[in-house]
């Protein structure tokens, strides 16, 4: 019989991805979204859809009829300057929505509860980030981050919840929102084929760690077997300038086209790049695509889409 598996957050950009390779190795899937950033576009024609907010109380008896083996949580608020702006806002939808599920999920008593965390936001100024490093989130979307791991732990210790945690660097790639806060390079890609002038914060010194969405969902697969009870960095651990990452896309391009520099936005740190060794090690899992490789497939998706 196949297994079964939840993905929230499956008509979003990462969680779309993550059921299209669910599906292609034979799980049953049942994507949760209440498409407030994800689109019907995304949904794979194999998986079952259900337009619901992950806050919303008949959650759990959805959980139970489903009878899931696995649920991976993607679904979030993830742009740090809105979590600044109404930080009530972000803590109703990423902790209040992430307890409503580790609920669920415990009473279903499921295989394992797989959490998309954050690396880009949870430690604050790090640079090669381990795992053992003491966070330090500079925005109220890092703290609910790492207020969620806390309660996996928690439930962990009630319940005997199986739990895997995986914290992303800047993933990118195919299907990324253009038109948001967050995302950088959608955003870039887009200017460049709309003719636009892109504006670099910090001057474009910034420092991120980018991680193509395909090795993100890879992480996820090698999660269901892999690394119960604990936290991973998932990136490439490699630094990466917002200024190097544009000149790349630019030549992509091929547009001469001069960006505007602007100073860093509150809540932003100016440097952050992860140590992935312990997903080495455990998970068994490490990045394959290089960043020229994983922006060329991008910018030629986004150029095809016109800059959707």
């Amino acid at each position: 019989m196949r297994n079964r598996v939840i993905v929230t957050g499956g008509a979003g950009f990462i969680g779309s991805h993550l059921v299209d390779r669910l599906i292609s190795l034979g799980y049953k899937t049942l994507i949760i979204d209440n498409l407030s950033t994800g689109s019907k576009e995304n949904i794979n024609e194999r998986a079952e859809f259900i337009h619901k907010d992950i806050r919303d109380e008949g959650i759990e008896s959805l959980v139970r009829d489903y009878a899931p083996d696995y649920i991976f949580h993607l679904a979030a608020q993830i742009d740090v300057r809105k979590s600044l702006k109404d930080p009530l806002w972000d803590e109703d939808i990423n902790i209040r929505g992430t307890l409503n599920l580790l609920k669920s999920a415990s009473n279903a008593e499921i295989k394992k509860f797989i959490f998309a965390s954050t690396g880009g936001a949870i430690y604050g100024e790090a640079i090669n980030a381990s795992e053992d490093v003491s966070p330090l989130p500079l925005s109220p979307y890092g703290i609910a981050k790492l207020t969620c791991e806390h309660y996996l732990r928690v439930y962990s210790q009630w319940n005997g919840l199986h739990f895997t945690v995986l914290r992303y660097g800047n993933v990118y790639g195919p299907r990324q929102d253009p038109f948001g806060e967050a995302g950088v390079v959608a955003i870039f890609c887009r200017q460049l084929i709309k003719g636009e002038t892109p504006v670099l914060y910090g001057y474009g010194k910034m420092i991120r760690d980018y991680v193509f969405v395909a090795d993100v969902v890879e992480a996820n697969i090698n999660a269901i077997k892999r690394g119960d009870g604990s936290i991973y960095n998932i990136g490439t651990g490699k630094a990466t300038s917002v200024n190097e990452l544009f000149n790349i896309l630019k030549s992509l391009s091929k547009r001469n086209i001069e960006p505007e520099y602007a100073e860093t936005r509150e809540g932003e740190v100016q440097e952050v790049w992860l140590n992935t060794q312990r997903a080495l090690q455990e998970l068994q899992w490490e990045p394959q695509c290089s960043l020229e490789e994983g922006l060329k497939h991008t910018y030629q998706w986004f150029k095809e889409n016109n800059g959707r």
